[in-house]
């Protein structure tokens, strides 16, 4: 699976730490690639639209407390972006809303915890029968906006 990464500089010491819980995908970094303040649309819109377009199959953003990384890369058309802080959050973000990008919080969560969150986000499959229909109405708002 090929996976956007992105942060900002206090999304950055988590995402670097995320890295190892990758190593079985492709990433591509979108950056932040220090600790430099910057600003997380700079870098979140680049990977949300690195999935819409297809370029990567999902993405993982992380700002300081993921709220900004959730608005930003749900403005971008085809963008399920899912705020999670449990493991429980992730797998049913994946289960009933297909989230094709999660966001994770630099400041709130722990590097260990992530790892989970990333674990069970990447395994988990979109249970389509059930829940089709509602991201089917999504992405028709989406189109007719």
């Amino acid at each position: 699976m090929k996976i956007a990464l992105a942060s900002d500089h206090a999304g950055y010491e988590l995402k670097e730490a995320i890295k190892p819980y990758l190593e079985d995908h492709e990433i591509i970094d979108f950056g932040t690639y220090d600790l430099k303040s910057m600003d997380y649309p700079d870098t979140g819109f680049k990977a949300a639209l690195a999935v819409s377009n297809s370029e990567c199959d999902r993405a993982i953003l992380i700002c300081g407390s993921g709220i900004g990384m959730s608005i930003v890369a749900n403005k971008v058309p085809g963008i399920r972006a899912a705020l999670c802080q449990t493991e429980k959050f992730a797998q049913l973000s994946r289960q009933h809303n297909n989230a094709n990008v999660l966001v994770l919080s630099g400041r709130f969560i722990s590097s260990y915890l992530a790892g989970d969150i990333i674990k069970i986000w990447l395994k988990t499959e979109f249970q389509a029968q059930r829940h089709a229909k509602r991201i089917n109405k999504i992405k028709i708002f989406e189109e007719e906006v």
